[in-house]
């Protein structure tokens, strides 16, 4: 069973690896680059989304009602998000210097590039912003818990989880007591 899950992953990888690959092609398609961490769109691309651009005042005007209704309440977690932010930020400083393994960095999950889409009118960059920080600041927290989980309990669980993170496949399997002492100590080592 192991030794097909191994394969499963190995599949998987070089599934992500097409998936870079399809990245890379539409990067050429859509003519941006990359200069350090911005992204640089060709002159006639740029003048070309501007085209797309909604003004702001038809955008609003045509908004269902719901929607409008909906801004307070979405928002309203923006400073509950920036605590959680935080707080995960001091977790990490003590709890994982302190269990000496690696920290996770968060600028490699929180992707705000979106704003930089000439097509977007700037409501719609506000809110893709938003979007990408609270999507960006839960695959961040992911990542840490499952370096969490991985230092304290790296044991699957007994019943299906829906989208589990990539280590989890790796974990000692529910009941095995034998293979989790024994493997415990190399996967707090692999976090070094």
């Amino acid at each position: 069973m192991h030794d097909r899950i191994v394969q499963l992953l190995d599949r998987i990888i070089e599934l992500e690896q097409d998936l870079e690959n399809d990245l890379e092609q539409r990067q050429a398609r859509f003519r941006y680059h990359f200069d350090r961490r911005r992204i640089r769109f060709e002159r006639e691309v740029l003048e070309s989304q501007r085209q797309f651009r909604i003004g702001l005042f038809q955008f609003i005007s045509k908004a269902k009602i719901t929607s409008l209704l909906s801004i307070p309440v979405i928002y309203g977690l923006t400073l509950p998000l920036l605590l959680v932010d935080l707080a995960v930020i001091i977790y990490q400083w003590i709890c994982f210097t302190l269990w000496g393994i690696g920290r996770v960095r968060r600028r490699d999950y929180l992707l705000l590039d979106r704003g930089q889409l000439a097509y977007l009118n700037p409501v719609e960059k506000i809110n893709c912003l938003y979007c990408s920080y609270a999507n960006g600041l839960a695959s961040y927290i992911g990542e840490v818990a499952s370096r969490t989980e991985q230092y304290w309990c790296p044991i699957k669980h007994a019943r299906r989880v829906k989208h589990p993170h990539p280590r989890y496949w790796h974990y000692s399997d529910y009941g095995d007591a034998e293979g989790y002492r024994a493997a415990l100590g190399h996967f707090r080592e692999q976090l070094k």
